[in-house]
């Protein structure tokens, strides 16, 4: 198992991170909350999951080890792959997942691309023994502060776009930002920023 790769960032995209390790370039799924925590050709430290099917070997990135413990626990549970157990990463953080489970906040699930009301039922009876209990204050559960224009600034700005690009990016999306309840995912924004942008293109 590869516990975690370090090494200079050599490129990234909106879901993968080229990692540069003695040479090799290593290429790492990563969720946006991740990525927009990275700049090219900054040194980067990411904890990873291997992967392996029959076809393929995928490296899963992470901020910290306790995103990855995450990941491979959300795979223990019936129907859940590691696309979807970071698609889950990618909407709450490890503590909200934790918490979602053990106040069985079906809604929670249900914000997840991917999971219905059933299938997000079925998931708190399987993960109701495995995720632990939640480490932070209930405040803790959003991944993101209110500076959610700056994170994802600078987000846009490590996926290679201008400033004017990444000005206009922000600026399309505020509006639906601050209509949501509670505070804007940065992910959820990245994605819907990436489409206003390649729809420009």
């Amino acid at each position: 198992m590869i516990a975690f790769v370090s090494g200079t960032v050599a490129a990234l995209a909106p879901d993968v991170a080229v990692v540069e390790v003695g040479g090799v370039g290593m290429a790492v799924q990563c969720t946006p909350n991740t990525l927009s925590t990275l700049r090219v050709g900054q040194p980067a430290r990411l904890a990873t999951s291997l992967v392996v099917r029959e076809d393929s070997l995928t490296l899963y990135g992470f901020a910290d080890d306790d995103e990855r413990q995450t990941f491979e626990l959300l795979q223990t549970a019936s129907g859940v792959g590691p696309r979807l157990a970071q698609a889950m990463l990618a909407v709450h953080t490890p503590d909200a997942l934790r918490r979602a489970v053990a106040t069985a906040d079906e809604k929670a699930l249900v914000a997840v691309p991917g999971i219905g009301k059933k299938g997000a039922q079925k998931l708190l009876l399987d993960l109701k023994d495995r995720l632990g209990a939640p480490v932070g204050a209930a405040t803790a559960a959003s991944p993101v502060t209110a500076g959610w224009h700056d994170q994802l600034h600078a987000a846009l700005i490590g996926l290679g776009y201008a400033t004017r690009e990444a000005d206009e990016a922000v600026a399309a999306v505020t509006p639906a930002a601050e209509a949501a309840e509670g505070t804007p995912q940065v992910g959820a924004l990245l994605k819907a920023a990436l489409q206003t942008l390649n729809r420009a293109r």
